[in-house]
């Protein structure tokens, strides 16, 4: 290939060759690095599908490859690099959507219970603010005497 020197740099730079013992083992293994490229060459390329979690693009079975997914088939080339398909997968439409959430108690009784448990929680990684603000609706709606930036007993 016309790329033979730069992939043998990457190869020397960068690659590994990890033994497993276990199907279960490939799969915690390659969870583990979480690479963006992950070929199945296996009789059983679904058991794969099932069970990895952290890839940004899985190609399955002699018939798929990386350049028919990343050119032709795939949902997009971009995919998470530096081990990131631990938490995201590659570029698609959505991550370019505006996305808007909120949030709506409504009754005092289920304020007063959130508020309990969100003081306490608050206070316990030192947000006394977040906790006070937890602690109002405590008061108001729970109709319960809990000390400024105190933690409030669900009791």
């Amino acid at each position: 290939l016309p790329t033979a020197a730069v992939a043998a740099k990457a190869g020397e730079d960068f690659g590994e060759i990890i033994l497993c013992d276990t199907v279960d083992e490939m799969v915690a293994e390659a969870d583990r690095i979480a690479s963006e490229h992950v070929q199945v060459m296996t009789r059983d390329p679904d058991y794969f599908l099932e069970k990895m979690k952290n890839y940004g693009a899985l190609f399955l079975g002699a018939r798929t490859n990386v350049s028919f997914v990343d050119k032709v088939i795939g949902t997009n080339h971009t995919l998470p690099t530096n081990k990131a398909a631990r938490y995201t997968g590659g570029l698609w439409v959505g991550k370019f959507l505006k996305t808007c959430t909120y949030q709506r108690i409504l009754t005092d009784e289920a304020s007063a219970l959130i508020g309990e448990y969100g003081s306490r929680l608050c206070l316990m990684e030192g947000f006394a603010g977040h906790a006070e603000q937890a602690n109002i609706r405590v008061r108001r709606y729970g109709r319960k005497n809990v000390g400024y930036a105190m933690p409030a007993d669900p009791t």
